[in-house]
Order: C-alpha cells, then sequence, then structure tokens
C-alpha cells in the first residue's frame, strides 16, 4: 500500500533530509586516498547523531555500517572496513541516511578518488544526469514508468547497463514502503504518481552489462563483468508544485 503523506508530514521530514545531505556532503568531502570506508563510516555517524539524528541504516536488517561504501565495480550495500583502503583511482558510491522524529531521509552520491580516468569520469557524469531526469519526471500525472524511463534513455544513450535487480522506493516512517521505483520502464505505465508521494530515486548505472551477482556476505552486491558500476540518490516529495528534493541543504527545500 503506498502511503501518502500531507504537506505537514512532508514538512516534517526535511530535517531527516537536511541531516542525510550534510553527512553525505561532508564525508564526500574525506573521500581520498589512504582512507579507509570504515573510518568514513566512523566520522558518518558521529555526525548524524551530532545533528540529532539516528542513523538509519546501521543494524537495518543486520547491516554493521551507517554507510554503505561500495567501490568501483562494487554496486551497492559495501560494509565499511578498515581493510578497504581507498586508492587514487577509485570511486566510491557512499549512501547513507539519518531518522528524525520517526522520518527517515535516504541519500547517495558516487564520489572520485582523487583523479579517475574519464572513462569513470562520463559513468559518474551520466548516472548523475540520470538521477536529475528521474526526480524530474517526479510530478503528478506522470506514470512510474516516466522514471524509469527516463533515467534508463539516458543510461543506454550513453551505452550503459541499468541495474534491474535493485531499484529505489518509498520511503517515510520506514526507509522501504511502496512503490518500487525502477530505473527502466516504459512512459505512460504503471502507477499513477500523486501528490503526497515521496520516492528514493537511485539509478544504479553500470559501464558493461546491468547483470549482477551477490557476494558471500550477503550484502555486497557487484557487478557481473567486474566492470565499473556509479549511485546517485535523492528523497523527493511529489507536490502539486512539482518535485521537490527532501535532502537538501539548501533551505530544506530544493525545487527541481
Amino acid at each position: 500500500m503506498i502511503i501518502k503523506k500531507s504537506p505537514a508530514e512532508i514538512e516534517a521530514m526535511k530535517e531527516a533530509g537536511r541531516i542525510s545531505a550534510k553527512v553525505l556532503r561532508e564525508v564526500g568531502a574525506r573521500v581520498q586516498p589512504g582512507v579507509s570506508t570504515l573510518e568514513l563510516d566512523r566520522f558518518a555517524e558521529t555526525l548524524i547523531r551530532l545533528e540529532g539524528g539516528i542513523p538509519a541504516f546501521k543494524g537495518y536488517g543486520g547491516f554493521p555500517g551507517s554507510i554503505c561504501a561500495s567501490v568501483n565495480e562494487q554496486i551497492v550495500h559495501g560494509i565499511p572496513s578498515a581493510d578497504v583502503i581507498l586508492q587514487e583511482g577509485d570511486i566510491l558510491s557512499v549512501d547513507t541516511g539519518a531518522i528524525v522524529d520517526g522520518w527517515v531521509g535516504d541519500n547517495a552520491w558516487t564520489y572520485a578518488v582523487g583523479s579517475v580516468s574519464e572513462e569513470k569520469q562520463q559513468l559518474l557524469a551520466v548516472t548523475e544526469k540520470c538521477m536529475w531526469a528521474g526526480l524530474d519526471a517526479a510530478r503528478p500525472g506522470n506514470r512510474l514508468g516516466d522514471i524509469g524511463a527516463a533515467i534508463q534513455e539516458i543510461a543506454e544513450a550513453a551505452g550503459y547497463g541499468v541495474v534491474r535487480e535493485y531499484v529505489g522506493h518509498g520511503i517515510g516512517r520506514n526507509m522501504h514502503e511502496d512503490p518500487n521505483v525502477p530505473n527502466y520502464g516504459r512512459r505512460h505505465t504503471g502507477v499513477l504518481l500523486e501528490a503526497g508521494m515521496v520516492l528514493a530515486i537511485e539509478p544504479m548505472i553500470n559501464i558493461g552489462t546491468h547483470k549482477t551477482k551477490q557476494m558471500p556476505d550477503g550484502w555486497l552486491v557487484v557487478t557481473r563483468d567486474g566492470m565499473p558500476s556509479a549511485h546517485f540518490e535523492k528523497t523527493v516529495a511529489i507536490t502539486e508544485d512539482g518535485p521537490v528534493v527532501l535532502t537538501t541543504e539548501e533551505g530544506h527545500r530544493r525545487p527541481i
């Protein structure tokens, strides 16, 4: 069942969004060669709590970290570790979120570690573009397939694979709510988008095949062919005035 939020509830979600966005930005500023993903995780947890939030990921389904940290061919759900030391030329997907007054914010960004190849730079640019296109399609009167199609068309035009098994989602009092939000689809199909829906839109785009592989730890997902992957995500509220990004520090509110 899709749980629509009132304007007051959307307003209440903005603080969780603000903290989530701040933590993501501050973690990103610390992404550099020689840093471990566990260091980034500890920093993120400390900052979330200092800002008055609760780490949304820690303990969720048994996940041990406050961020997901996924390097290069790792798509999502990388567990932070002292053994994972960032190297010049890597790309790192950081996914994090905060809970405030029971509301959840969720966002992700993929960062270059030092100087990266042109191939990886292009992947980051295209995946970010996919995310903004998906967010822009989150308008009353559109359908769920319009979001997926907007993302898929850009990714596949660049020759990239769009991950199928892992998708965006509704969000609110729970991290994952209905509906699932695929990053692929056909325009004018699927669930009708209405004001009050709040979605986490998160394209996961691969340089090579869209196919994935689950690793033995039960969390980490990697590309089947070992090629790099990027992941960008924001939480967005669908309003009568259009999509409003909630995971932002810009006055708690950013229209597309």
